[in-house]
């Protein structure tokens, strides 16, 4: 769960830090006063978007930390990466300065925006405010029913990838069958060109390495005359000639040995000369060694010098290096066989045919996933609906049949009825804005009872709720914060009454005329004048701090 918050320079934001507890949290406030502004700094430091704008005016940068307990997949995912989480927490942290730069940290060590949003969906998930227009799209109920299935079983999400996949690699045999039939002479030229170049570079066969190897070889040959006459040159010079040198180093070194006897402080210069001698000795043997392998081998230079130029004259050829010739090789012939799988119209279509059979059994596998899924989604919302003032009304998610495509082979739709006896209907069409609202909020406590994340944040969906239908939402919301941390921006007293704990945001005026956003935490007092402000407006009345108080009994 989320235990701290720290904001520092972030829009109307001077400094706050926040402290959460389990259970049910909401923040209320005037319109404006930057309610909405906490959630927009949590989700940065969650790898949201940023940019110079959000950027305190007057400040260098903004800076928000956000502590987590962790989770035991979050704990999974920051010892695979290497974060250390000794501790047991999370502290992911990310600054944007005003000129739009943006850094990231999780537990002290530099990381990505990628990194802080893959381990924030581990450990938030934020309902926003427009929710509840975003389920009017196609799109997004087929995403939130498709969630629903991974939410069952973990490994049910692999239907949903492996969909698009098969459909992508059927579609691309499709294409590629249908470019041969509608150019089969271009692609039959195309063919024979590659196979003459790889005939000739098979005949070729250049290999890996093999440049660098003949080119040593053939600088050996060429100056194999010059390299013996000069390592036998040093070894006359060295123990062959007249007065050769290891000689002339052994009498010394025999001379000074005497006269260390008289001078022991000539022992010095007989410690240096001795492995002199040792080495000079050791010159010889390998000298030996080396004239007994060197060759004049005309003919093997010959044979090099003809590959060489041979190897060359192919890669000047083929525009490339004579190093880089095997890869090239390997390239055209893997686009030769490419291209005669592509060119055998028969085992194409064969290939199509398979790929097809294998989307359709990874799809038909989803849409029995979806069906089983929609059902219980359907039954949740429905009884989360008579709860919220739809008494009689359903909701119901179908799934019609379409065209086979990257998302499978069916549309989903989500389905509505207000009142008993009336059919459902496309929520788009029959749902007024009240009625859509509590439909998302009822969606949202369903998915969000469902999902493993430890904290869940609910920013103003509540919006266009009154009444009794309010009072509900917040027990609602209390009944889900039984079950793990939920933080919820509203505007409804009905709701904020019901909390565990209490911030109350306000917008000021500092000394030097800077506009500035504050939290405060309200103890029982300060809460009973926040929902009679939120009840009664401008002017608050003994009465309305009486249904206050009556608010926060029940």
């Amino acid at each position: 769960m989320l235990r701290t918050l720290t904001i520092r320079d972030f829009v109307i934001v001077d400094a706050i830090e926040l402290e959460f507890a389990h259970g049910f949290t909401v923040f209320t406030g005037e319109t404006g006063a930057g309610k909405s502004i906490l959630i927009d700094a949590l989700q940065l430091a969650l790898g949201g978007r940023g940019d110079a704008s959000m950027v305190r005016e007057g400040a260098a940068k903004a800076d928000i930390s956000a502590e987590f307990a962790l989770t035991t997949s979050a704990a999974s995912w920051l010892g695979f990466h290497e974060f250390p989480y000794d501790e047991g927490v999370a502290l992911m942290r990310r600054v944007i300065d005003n000129a739009g730069r943006s850094k990231a940290w999780i537990n002290g060590i530099s990381a990505t925006a990628a990194q802080l949003r893959e381990l924030g969906e581990m450990l938030v998930d934020i309902h926003g405010q427009h929710a509840h227009q975003s389920l009017l799209k196609s799109d997004a109920q087929r995403a939130l029913l498709d969630n629903q299935i991974a939410l069952r079983d973990p490994d049910a999400s692999q239907d949903v990838l492996g969909t698009a996949a098969a459909y992508k690699a059927w579609r691309a045999l499709v294409r590629q069958r249908e470019e041969f039939e509608n150019d089969a002479r271009n692609v039959l030229l195309e063919r024979e060109r590659l196979e003459w170049q790889v005939g000739e570079l098979d005949k070729l066969a250049p290999k890996a390495g093999e440049w660098a190897e003949i080119s040593n070889e053939h600088s050996r040959l060429s100056h194999a005359a010059s390299l013996l006459e000069g390592a036998q040159e040093a070894l006359q010079a060295i123990s062959e000639a007249d007065h050769p040198i290891l000689s002339q180093l052994s009498s010394l070194n025999a001379r000074l040995g005497k006269l260390v006897d008289v001078d022991s402080q000539l022992q010095a210069v007989l410690d240096c000369m001795e492995p002199a001698r040792i080495q000079l000795q050791e010159a010889v043997y390998a000298l030996n060694n080396y004239i007994d392998k060197v060759e004049l081998d005309p003919d093997r230079l010959r044979e090099v010098d003809a590959r060489m130029e041979a190897l060359h004259s192919a890669a000047r050829k083929y525009r490339t290096t004579p190093e880089q010739l095997h890869e090239e090789h390997a390239a055209l012939s893997a686009k030769l066989r490419q291209l005669a799988d592509a060119s055998d119209i028969e085992g194409l279509r064969k290939q199509e045919e398979k790929a097809k059979g294998a989307y359709l059994e990874v799809a038909r596998r989803l849409s029995q996933r979806r069906a089983g899924a929609a059902v219980e989604l359907g039954k949740g919302v429905t009884s989360a609906m008579q709860d919220l003032s739809m008494s009689g009304g359903s909701f119901v998610v179908a799934l019609n049949e379409g065209e086979p495509g990257a998302h499978g082979l069916e549309q989903v739709e989500f389905l509505v009825a207000g009142h008993q006896g009336v059919a459902p209907r496309p929520l788009a069409k029959v749902a007024s804005g009240g009625e859509l609202a509590r439909i998302s909020l009822a969606i949202a406590v369903i998915t969000a009872n469902a999902t493993a994340t430890p904290t869940l944040i609910f920013d103003e969906v509540d919006t266009g709720i009154g009444g009794g239908v309010a009072e509900v939402v917040g027990r609602l919301l209390k009944r889900l914060g039984q079950q793990r941390q939920v933080l919820c921006v509203t505007h409804l007293p009905q709701v904020a009454s019901q909390a565990n704990q209490h911030f109350q945001v306000a917008k000021g005026t500092t000394g030097e005329g800077r506009t500035v956003s504050r939290i405060d935490v309200l103890d029982t007092r300060a809460r009973v004048e926040e929902v009679a402000r939120m009840l009664g407006g401008i002017e608050i009345t003994e009465t309305t701090r009486k249904h206050a108080r009556e608010l926060l009994a029940s």
